[in-house]
């Protein structure tokens, strides 16, 4: 379930404040088969264990954020660094 767009508009880096927006498909794809190799860690340093069915990113590419269930898990120590997508 996609996140709602007026929510998406208010919606923040909890961090830095940057605005947010939609992961796209092709970074969702890459991030997805890094974790599944077991090579992608959240802010805190855990490994993530769960594929994202979507995802949203700081405009500056700077952190990524899982949505779960259609819901934005916006936790400082659960972002995923995008620099680990490259």
């Amino acid at each position: 379930m996609p996140v709602d767009k007026e929510l998406l508009s208010i919606l923040c880096c909890p961090k830095t404040k940057v605005d947010i927006q939609e992961l796209i498909k092709q970074d969702l794809d890459k991030l997805n088969s890094k974790i599944n190799d077991g090579t992608i860690h959240y802010a805190d340093g855990k490994v993530v264990e769960e594929p994202l069915s979507e995802g949203l990113v700081t405009v500056d590419l700077q952190t990524v954020y899982r949505v779960d269930d259609g819901i934005p898990v916006m936790l400082i120590d659960m972002g995923i660094p995008y620099k680990q997508i490259q």
